[in-house]
């Protein structure tokens, strides 16, 4: 089981880069497997607005100063981006990164950042289908001719060719019936969030139950699709803003907990740790580390 690390890009959750770039160097040197960001442009409620960090720009800066953890947008919404441009980024920051990109994508949701920043919420699934169909075969093949309702792509080509046969795997996070289809169709990978200790995660649960419906409708084999999940992790000192559910305890607890994620067939778990701090990240490479020996030895 990999286990990584979700930055906190909220402007009230960070004090900027420096920062950003001391979390993701203890996710470095600490042993996770796994740095991700989320891809907002602000969030809006009640007339009141939250800036965050751009999301490509912080995972491209922290590419090149890591060697090993894999990086990835979680997830990059694709109706901000022009899909056969998306994928040329994706192709350039796989190659920037050694090979370490899974390029989470979605079709967004929070309606307020669409409408500031001119982006139609109209069809949303809809265009994040046909934008599928123009990025998926420029990563996978190199080449697209696509005309549809809301996208269009002439020959296009990506050159160079990624670094990688195939471009890097493509993750999906989605949970309605067409959405899910899409990842039967599509992905490489799955995700749901945010949760806490396995035992309570019985939307997760529910969710599982219907990827595989969804996968049983395409003829998919379930084994070909990676299943990540997004949780809290929360250690001593941990803000008030911590959620209720995140995953509490011990090191050993928390340990307990992480590998509790392997009965579900988890593959990858991503964590957004609380206090928000280098110290707490490295606990968190701790009890990564012996949650992948439960892992092991039940497996032996």
């Amino acid at each position: 089981m990999k286990i990584g690390l979700m930055l906190p890009l909220g402007a009230d959750e960070t004090a900027g880069f420096a920062e950003l770039r001391a979390l993701a160097m203890a996710a470095e040197e600490s042993g996770l497997d796994s740095v991700w960001g989320a891809d907002h442009l602000i969030f809006r409620e009640d007339d009141e607005t939250t800036g965050i960090h751009e999301c490509w720009t912080v995972l491209t800066a922290i590419a090149a100063l890591t060697s090993r953890v894999e990086i990835g947008p979680l997830v990059l919404a694709l109706p901000f981006r022009n899909p056969a441009l998306t994928a040329k980024m994706a192709a350039e920051l796989d190659e920037v990164s050694g090979g370490r990109l899974i390029l989470g994508l979605g079709c967004g949701w929070h309606e307020p950042e669409f409408h500031a920043f001119g982006y139609p919420f109209d069809h949303r699934v809809s265009r994040f289908d046909e934008g599928l169909r123009v990025l998926v075969p420029l990563l996978r093949e190199g080449r697209v001719t696509y005309s549809g309702n809301y996208h269009h792509a002439s020959d296009a080509e990506l050159r160079p060719l990624p670094v990688r046969t195939g471009g890097p795997p493509i993750l999906i996070a989605g949970k309605q019936p067409r959405m899910l289809e899409l990842v039967a169709r599509h992905a490489d990978q799955w995700n749901a969030a945010w949760y806490g200790h396995p035992d309570q995660a019985d939307e997760l649960r529910e969710r599982l139950a219907n990827l595989g419906t969804a996968l049983d409708a395409a003829g998919r084999d379930p084994a070909s699709l990676e299943i990540t999940v997004g949780i809290f992790v929360a250690f001593d000192g941990a803000d008030a803003d911590t959620p209720e559910r995140a995953l509490r305890g011990t090191l050993d607890e928390i340990a307990d907990g992480l590998a509790g994620y392997a009965a579900l067939d988890v593959k990858h778990l991503i964590a957004h740790v609380f206090p928000r701090t280098p110290e707490a990240v490295k606990l968190l490479g701790e009890a990564a580390a012996l949650a992948r020996k439960r892992v092991a030895a039940s497996d032996g």
